[in-house]
């Protein structure tokens, strides 16, 4: 049980809540300030019942390992790895928000609005959905940051699905939109999540 309160465990769910906590907060304060107070509710955390769950059981299994096999969470470079997927997760996903500005919402929208511009420039130049790359990416760079192996595949497993499904809705909508525009940036630009066009 003093596995629990090892450097080792100490650093890793430390480093875990710092970034989920700046993960969550920063989601918050973009929102508010590309949209304004009043228009941006609790949702705009993202923290939603399966969330709570699927972090819960990510923490049963590390306590489970940490305690069993602690020499499993010493990978320093295995650990230290996925720090910098939570990194470069965070970076794409606040870029895509930062340069979308009031165009990205957390709800996927499903009329026309004026003001509704198809952004293309910045990372959109690269990644067609950088939200949901970065937020891919982030997700399982905490796992492997926690030298959790069952949860990476979970998560892993759990947000592509989850992409695989909202990618197609949501450019449903954006072809309706913008048509032959959003089709030939469709055809130019990879979605960002892997295996997903």
């Amino acid at each position: 049980m003093a596995e629990i309160y090892s450097y080792t465990a100490c650093r890793q769910l430390s480093q875990l809540l710092l970034s989920i906590i700046f993960f969550h907060g920063s989601e918050y304060i973009l929102a508010v300030a590309f949209h304004g107070q009043s228009n941006v509710t609790l949702k705009s955390l993202l923290i939603s019942r399966n969330y709570l769950l699927a972090m819960f059981f990510s923490l049963v299994e590390y306590f489970v390992e940490v305690s069993l096999f602690p020499s499993w969470k010493e990978c320093w470079w295995i650990s230290n790895f996925g720090l910098a997927l939570i990194v470069v997760g965070e970076i794409i996903r606040k870029m895509a928000i930062i340069t979308a500005g009031r165009a990205f919402t957390h709800l996927i929208k499903i009329y026309h609005e004026d003001d509704h511009k198809l952004i293309t420039h910045g990372i959109y130049q690269f990644i067609r959905h950088p939200g949901y790359c970065g937020f891919f990416i982030w997700s399982v760079g905490t796992q492997i940051m926690l030298c959790n192996p069952v949860s990476m595949f979970a998560f892993a497993a759990v947000a592509w699905h989850f992409f695989a499904k909202r990618i197609p809705y949501e450019e449903f909508f954006l072809r309706q939109f913008f048509g032959r525009q959003y089709e030939k940036y469709a055809q130019t630009v990879p979605s960002g999540v892997p295996f997903v066009k």
